[in-house]
Formats: structure tokens, sequence, C-alpha cells
């Protein structure tokens, strides 16, 4: 794959324009995420309709173009997901660009972040890929747990 491919009209305008990065006010949950290897870091935060599922996405920080548009591209992504739709979408975008799943059809709920796939072809840039996919999945999760928590504690 010729790095060029990845750095196409769609995706460069992810980087220049990105509709989802700015601080959001008042979020249900937010979550930081570091990429040590490079330094990209990111603040993720969502807002939860009252039906549960996420109304809202944004984030903060800089980075590398391949973790700002994939940040950008998954917000757009998990609008209107319920918090485990949104997990799931986070494995399966994880397994994509470690070159794990590469059948189109198993891609398809993956919408636009499909043309992320041959990240998996740059090892250096997987980390960078996934920033945004991990910091959102692990907040969930830890909301998740909070809430068994919670559950737990009232029927004590």
């Amino acid at each position: 794959m010729a790095i060029t491919d990845l750095y196409n009209a769609e995706f460069m305008d992810h980087v220049s324009n990105p509709d989802y990065k700015y601080q959001m006010e008042n979020p249900t949950c937010t979550h930081e995420g570091v990429n040590p290897s490079c330094g990209d870091e990111l603040e993720f935060s969502v807002r939860l309709g009252d039906d549960g599922k996420i109304a809202e996405a944004a984030f903060t920080g800089r980075g590398c173009a391949i973790s700002q548009a994939s940040a950008d591209i998954m917000s757009d992504l998990m609008l209107d997901k319920t918090p485990e739709q949104a997990i799931e979408l986070c494995d399966l975008f994880e397994r994509m660009v470690r070159g794990e799943v590469t059948d189109e059809d198993e891609l398809a709920p993956l919408g636009d972040a499909e043309m992320l796939k041959d990240i998996a072809h740059m090892p250096a840039r997987v980390k960078c890929a996934e920033l945004a996919w991990r910091t959102l999945k692990e907040m969930l999760e830890a909301r998740k747990g909070e809430g068994k928590a919670e559950a737990a504690k009232a029927s004590d």
C-alpha cells in the first residue's frame, strides 16, 4: 500500500475540518487516552440520550493525522449507538487495523472507518489509528462496570 492511498481527500477532510473536535458541555462521561509511543493524546467525551444511546460525541487533543482523522470518523459512527454497539464496533475496528478481519461484508458496519483498513500494513501506525477507539471502549466498559457496582450496592 502506498501511503498516498491513505491520505486521500476524504481522509484529509477529517484532519483539516473535523466535525467532532470540540470541548463538549455537560458530557455523560469523559476519558483520556494517550499513545505513549508517539505522544498522541486525546480526551473523548460522550453524552448519552434518555434512550441510553450516544447522542453526542466529541474529542479534543493533539496528534498525528491518523489519530485525529480516526477520532473524527469514529465520533460520527458512534452517534445513535448503544454503549454495547459502540464497544462491538471498537472491537471490530481494532481487529481490522491489526489485519485480523479483512472481509468487506464483515467490515461494512464500520462505514467510513473502513478507509483505515490499510493501516494493518503499517504496524507503527496501528496505535495511532486505535487511540480514539480504545479510549471510547475503555470509557464505556468502565461506565458499565460502575453501573454493576452501583446495582450491587443497591441490593445490599
